[in-house]
């Protein structure tokens, strides 16, 4: 315990004094530039499963650095760019060491692309590693820009798994997108990987997912969007996406993994200089043979069912956030327990999005009857 409150303690005092972004290079449209972000926790958890055997039987106190990443990002032309993140994720954190993808320790590529402007913002190319164009939650919004100190239960938030096929919430593919009707309306359509193993994915198929945004205010036209936008932007956005492969082989059978979500997402500033502003979000996903399973659910690989999802948050005073989320994980089989998690939260902004304090209360309810608390406090710094 000691060794890991000295870790966190000088993890502070180096993380602010590193993090950083600086351009290197500059000469007409060519560029590139560097950046480092990280975010630290601790966590508390109540009826914890200590030996991994099923059974919810004691606390952990866990630190860790959630996430670490160094960007580099350029361009070559005014329509060709590039973007990398290596990265670490959740090192030191209790029971995890997937060094191979940057999980518990060491870092990996996590993100990297070209981008390339066939007809201006209209129409683009990009091919490398990305996120999956499927959810608003894990799909565009980055997790440097969140409203809630983590992504939603079942993609990867708090300490779950995801329950579609991915490298960390992200596939080696090719998407064409592009923003159109003045900007209204973003379209992102990819073909790639999925889950790529002989023995998941024996006929080696390609995995198809899309999305649709529509903003009915100010217009989101880059990649990644932001889970609040801290009274700068109003805007209202109706999104729907899927995911789909076939012929994988999931709990001994081979079956079809298709996914679809519809989600809406509000961001209005309550005052003239947006200090006041509320923001709030709800999702609907429904899912036909998991390839993952979800931590603390009934919803296993090859397994299907339904989740529900809301949040909300209102900024105050340009400075401190409360907020508020409900997730309910619902599986079709019969004889099963629908999961419920949910939690309180606030964060402080010291500056920016990228840089704040957060601390969450969540719940994760009615599963084998049993109830885990997690407290959590989030360090974050970066540009």
């Amino acid at each position: 315990m000691i060794r890991k409150l000295l870790f966190l303690l000088i993890g502070l005092i180096l993380i602010p004094a590193t993090s950083w972004s600086v351009e290197l290079y500059k000469n007409g449209d060519a560029s590139m530039s560097v950046g480092l972000w990280s975010q630290v926790w601790y966590q508390n958890i109540s009826d914890y499963d200590h030996d991994a055997d099923g059974t919810l039987d004691g606390t952990l106190n866990d630190f860790m650095v959630r996430r670490i990443y160094f960007s580099v990002k350029g361009s070559a032309t005014s329509d060709l760019s590039f973007f990398m993140h290596y990265a670490g994720d959740r090192i030191g954190q209790d029971g995890l060491d997937k060094s191979g993808v940057g999980l518990g320790s060491g870092l990996a590529v996590r993100d990297a692309w070209i981008n390339y402007k066939i007809h201006g913002n209209d129409l683009m190319v990009q091919v490398g590693r990305m996120y999956i164009p499927f959810t608003r939650n894990y799909g565009t919004t980055s997790t440097k820009a969140l409203l809630t100190t983590e992504l939603d239960w079942g993609q990867g938030g708090i300490r779950s798994g995801i329950f579609y096929p991915s490298k960390v919430g992200r596939d080696d593919s090719i998407t064409l997108w592009g923003n159109v009707l003045d900007d209204k309306l973003q379209y992102r359509f990819m073909v790639g990987e999925g889950a790529e193993s002989a023995t998941t994915n024996p006929d080696d198929e390609l995995r198809f997912a899309g999305r649709l945004s529509l903003n009915l205010f100010d217009p989101e036209t880059s990649w990644f969007n932001k889970g609040t936008y801290l009274g700068k932007k109003k805007i209202l956005a109706i999104g729907a996406g899927f995911d789909c492969q076939s012929d994988l082989m999931l709990d001994g059978k081979k079956r079809n993994y298709e996914a679809y979500t519809a989600d809406i997402h509000l961001d209005m500033p309550l005052n003239e200089n947006g200090d006041l502003a509320l923001t709030a979000e709800a999702a609907y996903i429904k899912i036909n043979h998991s390839v993952g399973s979800i931590t603390w659910t009934d919803l296993k690989a090859g397994g299907s069912g339904d989740i529900v999802e809301a949040k909300a948050g209102i900024l105050l005073a340009g400075k401190i956030q409360p907020f508020a989320h409900y997730e309910k994980i619902m599986p079709d089989a019969h004889c099963t327990d629908d999961t419920n998690v949910y939690g309180v939260g606030c964060n402080y902004y010291i500056k920016g999005l990228g840089n704040k304090l957060t601390a969450e209360w969540t719940v994760i309810a009615d599963y084998k009857d049993e109830t885990v608390d997690i407290i959590t406090v989030q360090l974050a710094f970066g540009f």
